[in-house]
């Protein structure tokens, strides 16, 4: 009877870690060797800024709750001590962090995982943990549109310099949708001398 209950609880905790895996932008397999209590401390804390938790969990029910939620091609991942890094938000900032930890402690390597559900190696969630933040990629696509924008105005200018060099009257029409009011009362006062 005791097996059973121990059976039945491992059934359970196979369908919540695969319900889990299913619903999770990120699922990170790490080796989780050789690290101390700090550094474990301070890696869940920078995981948890981010929205993300690192739990180990026995191999076989990682292997069994991937089966359940139908990804296939992490079994051979799972071999030794295995740290189970998910989030259900991002996928990138997570990467990132588990990066940089690994590359601080020679034990604690990526062995693969899925992004949004697709299966991906080691080396593939790596080539994405070293691309740039998001906001980084905005704040360098922000750059090049302003300088762009910067080249038109002083294109324009010159342009506006040559006209007034030959001796052109060069003017500016900025388009509104409502006339100035000194415009209407203009507009107004010759159709008045018209009509007499």
């Amino acid at each position: 009877m005791a097996n059973e209950k121990i059976l039945n609880q491992k059934k359970e905790e196979v369908t919540k870690l695969a319900e889990k895996i299913k619903n999770a932008k990120l699922v990170l397999l790490t080796d989780y060797r050789g690290i101390n209590v700090t550094d474990d401390t301070q890696l869940r804390r920078d995981l948890r800024g981010v929205n993300a938790t690192c739990n180990v969990i026995k191999n076989n029910i990682t292997r069994r709750a991937l089966q359940e939620a139908g990804i296939e091609g992490l079994e051979e991942t799972l071999v030794g001590p295995t740290a189970v890094i998910m989030s259900d938000e991002d996928y990138l900032e997570a990467s990132k962090i588990i990066y940089k930890f690994g590359k601080d402690n020679e034990f604690y390597k990526i062995k693969g995982g899925v992004i949004e559900g697709k299966v991906m190696t080691a080396e593939e969630i790596i080539t994405l943990a070293k691309l740039p933040s998001r906001e980084a990629l905005l704040s360098m696509l922000a750059g090049a549109l302003l300088a762009n924008i910067s080249k038109v105005a002083v294109a324009l200018n010159e342009v506006k310099k040559q006209k007034e060099e030959a001796g052109e009257k060069v003017t500016v029409a900025v388009a509104t949708e409502e006339p100035a009011p000194a415009e209407e009362a203009k507009a107004e006062e010759p159709a008045a001398t018209e009509a007499e």
